[in-house]
């Protein structure tokens, strides 16, 4: 039985027992017979609460038959906190129990005459939560330490819900219409489906377009991408999809024309016609975006071939399709294509097919309707992040620059000949820039003629103004807590932002007032006691997790806090969902001295922000800070995020609140009356919606320095808290990984992976090398500390204990199946 919080596989075994099925700890055989084999399986690892027990069930056969009933059985205990009790270590089947918490490793030797066969079964012990509560109410906070409405950039301007009975369309990165048509939307969804819905803020319902997913190959960065409907289309039914597939084997991008079928007014998967091929060397930075000009021409973003820093040299040149703007002619959509007769390589020089040149990887860009303008937001590798206005023939400058920065760094590079970009922002401001529409609409004046984009990473989304004099200055609009993937413009020109996690949000004018601003000095806040702002107040729940976020040997003190008559609900995932007006904060002290306060807000008309407090000398006090900033302690760098960096790790795929999930926070606290589990207590004080069941209280994350629990489940719980925030399906970190304690082994995308950038020296590099750990590229990122460290931000520090744990647990694998 799997539970329903899909990040903690487990099965209940409730006091009395439960069968151990299916297989995982891959049998083995020490005859010497070749004729002759004899396979033990176990069954998977497996996790239980004390006081359950549990009675295996394993498999034997003997050359694929199962065995006779001559076959002896010996169970004994390898490893372990304490010795389980074992009723009969001579049968299949006995009944096991443990007497403590911790991880267990079980053997089980199976002999027939001259045959022996032997496998492993792994058991996590977990505790469940229960005794008495350590508070006796929700702490009063009617205004206290309650976050304002707003965030603070005064712009006249919101995010609306236009379709707020819509289903969530998961992996959604595209949202057009037909010319001349507002009355439905086409949701492209990047797993392979395309559906459509009313433009109707009362649409409960869509419904399948096409589904062509037999032929998508989708994760991380590939799969649907872009849509195009022919100009002619409602005449000649002709949609254009581009699409990452591997019929082979090896990957490729295809642009391929579908035709309407008239009884059913939806796309027929079978009259595919296949219009360009195009080789893609690795799994990310595929572009994939199309779009019909102003011309008639289709226009194709391709990225330069993916990996890190364009391996390959696809952005410089010009005889490549990859890295590249291209324009072709599909003319009445008959045939295949045809090269247009201005474009600028068609007498020579390079492809026939190239527009524009070196791009790295053209994610989201759009034309201008009044002028024809192309506007194309570039997604950077390290440092920058660019917009660009792409002319016929240019230069972008990749990989020789990096925006109007010298790629590498410490290049000596010429810019002559290259168009630099109208605009940039470097990565204390996000991580992955998404390209949108400049304003054409009505319904926001103000914002009429700007070029408006956004950061995948940080949320924030920004106006270029034009200065009058050729250049452009960027203007902060909204402060999002949204991953947008992209934008979306009807048929008025009123633009819409799309949440990879599967909303549609509609840039209006704002219509609520504001809440107040956010203090600029901590001890303005009534999170914290008047006149000791070190301590936290009394309208506040202190708490603490089981797997700590590593910050560079800081030690931290943590609360949240809700608003009166409100509570806390619980996801699918089991992470704590916070209402509007919550705050969440932590002190950050070295050698015990407080340097840093962060607190995060959840603002009833703007969503999540994070702010950042540096205390002064004299530690009376903590000042509001508006940027990034870096600062000596002792004998190492201390760093101070933005807003937006915050922002990139607290992020809406992952629940922004990170932290405060069941995993976490199921563990004993000091409160003032006495210790209690956090869990019990949220539930007797009705701090949650929903009461928890015993699979939610038996839900547990393991510390990195509780030696009771295997390296690898401490492991897990490491790079849960430390790096899932981005890499998980849909996050930030690009890829296919996906580090949730709740993935196996083989879903987390590790295990002798290639990594998509960077092979820091080793020959044929793989993420997890089973039993290698110095060949394992996840270690040694996390011993780095140049700019393939990971994680890459807030930290110029390495956690010794950690990598030792995780050393030893890639140590200790035998192959990809693992225990777990």
């Amino acid at each position: 039985m799997q539970i329903h919080l899909a990040w903690f596989v487990t099965v209940a075994l409730y006091p009395v027992v439960i069968m151990i099925s299916g297989c995982g700890g891959g049998g083995g055989s020490d005859d010497t017979d070749s004729s002759t084999r004899l396979e033990v399986d176990v069954g998977e690892a497996q996790t239980l609460t004390l006081p359950d027990r549990l009675i295996p069930n394993p498999s034997v056969l003997i050359d694929g038959a199962p065995a006779s009933d001559q076959v002896s059985f010996a169970w004994r205990q390898v490893a372990g906190p304490d010795a389980a009790a074992i009723t009969d270590s001579s049968i299949a089947s006995p009944e096991i129990a443990f007497p403590a918490i911790g991880s267990y490793e079980l053997l089980l030797e199976v002999s027939d005459q001259d045959l022996v066969g032997r496998d492993r079964l792994w058991v996590t012990v977990n505790p469940m939560a229960a005794g008495a509560s350590g508070l006796s109410a929700i702490p009063a906070n009617s205004s206290q330490c309650v976050a304002p409405a707003d965030a603070g950039i005064a712009t006249a301007i919101q995010l609306s819900t236009p379709y707020p009975s819509l289903p969530n369309l998961s992996s959604l990165v595209g949202l057009y219409q037909i010319a001349g048509d507002n009355s439905m939307w086409y949701a492209l969804q990047q797993t392979g489906q395309v559906v459509r819905f009313a433009n109707d803020p009362a649409v409960e319902s869509v419904e399948s377009y096409i589904d062509i997913s037999d032929r998508v190959d989708y994760g991380g960065e590939k799969g649907l991408l872009g849509m195009a409907f022919h100009p002619d289309f409602t005449s000649n039914g002709f949609v254009y999809l581009s699409y990452t597939a591997s019929p082979g084997g090896d990957l490729e991008s295809r642009i391929s024309r579908f035709t309407l079928d008239s009884a059913s007014q939806t796309l027929d998967p079978t009259t595919e016609q296949i219009i360009l091929v195009v080789d893609q060397p690795y799994s990310n930075h595929n572009g994939g975006q199309i779009s019909f000009g102003p011309d008639g021409m289709l226009y194709i973003g391709l990225g330069d071939g993916g990996s890190g820093g364009d391996p390959l040299g696809h952005g410089q040149n010009t005889a490549t399709l990859l890295g590249s703007m291209l324009r072709i002619d599909v003319g009445d959509g008959l045939g295949s294509y045809a090269i247009p007769s201005d474009n600028p390589f068609v007498s020579g020089g390079g492809a026939a097919e190239v527009y524009a040149y070196g791009l790295r990887n053209p994610w989201r860009w759009s034309f201008d309707r009044q002028t024809g303008d192309l506007w194309l937001g570039d997604v950077g590798q390290n440092a920058y992040e660019e917009v660009d206005i792409i002319r016929r023939g240019g230069n972008y400058g990749w990989n020789l620059m990096e925006a109007s920065h010298c790629y590498p760094a410490s290049a000596n590079c010429d810019a002559t000949g290259l168009t630099l970009p109208v605009a940039e922002y470097d990565h204390s401001q996000g991580i992955s820039v998404t390209g949108g529409h400049v304003y054409r609409g009505s319904e926001l004046s103000q914002l009429v003629g700007r070029y408006l984009y956004s950061d995948y990473g940080s949320g924030m989304i920004w106006g270029l103004v034009d200065d009058g004099a050729g250049g452009y200055s960027a203007e902060e609009l909204l402060d999002t807590d949204l991953n947008i993937v992209s934008f979306a413009e009807d048929q008025p020109g009123e633009l819409y932002v799309l949440h990879l996690g599967g909303s549609i949000h509609k840039l209006t004018a704002e219509t609520t007032g504001g809440g107040g601003a956010v203090p600029t000095m901590l001890s303005s806040w009534g999170c914290f006691q008047s006149g000791d702002v070190e301590s936290f107040s009394d309208n506040v729940i202190p708490y603490n997790i089981n797997a700590l976020l590593w910050t560079d040997f800081a030690d931290k003190e943590r609360f949240m806090a809700i608003p009166d008559g409100s509570t806390i609900s619980v996801d699918a995932e089991g992470r704590f969902v916070f209402p509007s007006g919550s705050v969440l904060g932590k002190h950050f002290r070295l050698n015990g001295e407080l340097i840093e306060t962060r607190l995060l807000m959840r603002h009833a008309n703007s969503g999540w922000r994070g702010y950042s407090y540096e205390w002064n000398e004299s530690l009376t006090d903590a000042v509001l800070l508006d940027a990034a900033k870096d600062k000596t302690i002792g004998n190492q760098t201390w760093h101070y995020p933005s807003p937006a960096e915050c922002m990139l790790c607290h992020t809406g795929i992952a629940g922004v609140a990170l932290g405060p999930e069941l995993g976490q926070l199921n563990r004993d606290f000091p409160y003032s009356a006495q210790n209690a589990n956090q869990l019990i207590t949220y539930e007797a004080i009705d701090l949650l919606a929903d009461s928890l069941n015993d699979l939610q209280k038996s839900t547990v994350f393991y510390a990195i320095d509780d030696t009771v629990y295997s390296a690898e489940r401490r492991a897990r719980s490491y790079l849960h808290s430390n790096c899932a925030m981005c890499h998980q399906p849909n996050g930030t970190g690009g890829g296919n990984l996906d580090l949730r304690m709740g993935a196996d082994l083989t879903a987390t995308g590790l295990c002798n992976q290639a990594p998509l950038a960077g092979d820091l020296g080793l020959i044929n590099p793989v993420l997890l090398k089973p039993g290698d750990p110095d060949n394992s590229i996840l270690l040694l990122r996390m011993q780095s500390l140049d700019s393939l460290r990971m994680p890459p931000l807030g930290s110029s520090e390495i956690d010794t204990q950690a990598l030792a744990v995780v050393r030893e647990w890639i140590a200790g694998l035998e192959d990809c199946d693992g225990p777990y």
